[in-house]
Order: structure tokens, then sequence, then C-alpha cells
């Protein structure tokens, strides 16, 4: 699965579409990996990275939609919750049982397919809801 950003995944709020940016970019890095057969020694990076990292982002995104009185934090923020369990359950499975091809292709098809579906369906609404309001 490749996923690469682009344009019609900018939400139009600078700080978000600059960090969603960063996450594709790792995401990348892994892609080629797998490309080279070097899948496996780059997925622990990436969850490694995908465990701090998204804790920040989610958290100024939330931040964001408290600060603009968003009507649909709660499910917006359900999806973040969920988002860091399935990264925290692949770690595991990285500590318990090595990196294997399994967890590699795990890794690529549940968190990149979230990924995108997240910012086009979910950070989308919440554009637009910041537009909506000016802001």
């Amino acid at each position: 699965m490749d996923v690469t950003w682009s344009d019609d995944l900018a939400t139009g709020v600078y700080d978000i579409d600059d960090q969603h940016k960063e996450i594709f970019r790792r995401f990348d890095r892994l892609f080629a990996a797998c490309g080279q057969g070097k899948g496996k020694e780059e997925v622990l990076q990436l969850l490694i990275f995908l465990e701090d990292y998204v804790k920040e982002h989610f958290a100024a995104e939330e931040k964001l939609q408290m600060r603009s009185a968003y009507p649909d934090y709660t499910s917006h923020r359900a999806e973040h919750t969920r988002f860091v369990t399935d990264v925290a359950k692949l770690t595991n499975e990285f500590k318990s049982e090595g990196v294997t091809l399994s967890l590699v292709i795990m890794t690529n098809k549940t968190l990149a397919a979230w990924l995108v579906q997240h910012i086009r369906k979910t950070d989308m609404a919440f554009a637009s809801y910041l537009r909506q309001q000016g802001k």
C-alpha cells in the first residue's frame, strides 16, 4: 500500500497539515524500506515515532477543537484514542514477537489506511467547521 501526501489531504489548517505531512514522510520511509526488503528494520522506528508524535499531534488538534467548541469533539477524540491503542498493540506485538512480515503488513494496512481515511473524513469535517466559524 502506497501512502503519499497530496493536496486533496490538506485541511487548510497550517499546523495540522504540517504535522500530517511529517507522518506521511515517516510512512514513505517505511514503504521505501519495504520495497528494498528492509521493512523489518524500519517498522520499529515508525512505531516509536508514532507513539510519541501522534499523541502530540492529536493533543494539538483536540485543543483547537475545544477552543472552537467543535460539536463532534468527543467522536473525533475517540478515533484518536483508537489509533493510539492500535499503535500500542502493534508495538507490543513487536516487543513480544520481534518484527515479523505480518507486523510490517499490518502496520502498512492498518495505520496507513486509518490515517488517510481519518484525514479525508474526520479532519476535513473539523476544518470545514473552522472555516464556517471564520477561524
